[in-house]
């Protein structure tokens, strides 16, 4: 492989994404459950960068000695308007790779077991944005915190009218998803005069360009090329 190879990762609440870039094109993404997350996973010749929300995964990990991405290690964003302290590491790479590589100012929709948005305005600033449950927490708190309902299948499309109880449920939640959604982007972008630039990522994106106009799908790779963009940046300085 080139000298220039590196392992991607991206460890998420859920799934974890990876891959191997050369010459900084990625390759083909893997994905596994994040309780499966080994050392073994990645190429042991090649260098190691990734982001993690799930610390005891990114910790298995730390015989590699990894580049994880920071608020710290990714000073290539304007940090002024918000407080980076908390910042999931895979919405910075997410806001990174929206600053260097879409028309701005945009907004990133990232839909997994949280969905999470960034937004990039128009001079490159990281301006923040939200956090809700995603469809299937969504889900399973109904079915958790309850007696009797049940878990609803996932599914792209949405019901007219909650005829019986998964329905209903399927209808309040995905409905409730795409309204709450829409509802915070055109809060979001109704500080700018600019057009937007909408972009979705995650497991659960196709439900929600499916739904939601003007939302168009980033890749299944969007945020492993933030951490990409984070790791050549931080080895060119």
């Amino acid at each position: 492989m080139s000298q220039r190879s590196i392992n991607l990762v991206n460890i998420g609440n859920t799934h974890t994404s990876y891959a191997v870039a050369a010459d900084g094109v990625i390759g083909p993404v893997a994905v596994c459950p994040t309780a499966e997350v080994r050392v073994e996973l990645f190429a042991p010749e090649l260098p190691l960068a990734g982001a993690s929300v799930v610390p005891a995964a990114a910790a298995g990990l730390a015989v590699r000695e990894p580049f994880w991405l920071t608020w710290r290690t990714c000073p290539f964003l304007r940090w002024d308007r918000v407080d980076p302290t908390t910042l999931g590491a895979d919405r910075i790479a997410n806001a990174l790779y929206l600053s260097r590589h879409c028309r701005l100012p945009a907004v990133c929709l990232d839909c997994g077991t949280a969905i999470t948005m960034e937004a990039v305005d128009g001079n490159g600033f990281f301006c923040g944005g939200a956090i809700l449950p995603g469809r299937m927490l969504s889900r399973r708190a109904l079915h958790d915190y309850t007696a009797q309902l049940p878990l609803p299948e996932m599914s792209l499309a949405l019901p007219e009218r909650g005829t019986d109880t998964l329905s209903a449920m399927r209808l309040g939640i995905d409905g409730g998803a795409i309204g709450a959604v829409t509802a915070i982007l055109e809060r979001i972008a109704g500080q700018w005069s600019d057009p937007v630039t909408l972009v979705a990522v995650g497991g659960d994106a196709d439900f929600f360009v499916r739904h939601i106009p003007g939302l168009e799908y980033g890749g299944q790779d969007f945020t492993l090329r933030g951490i990409l963009m984070a790791w050549e940046e931080h080895h060119a300085r």
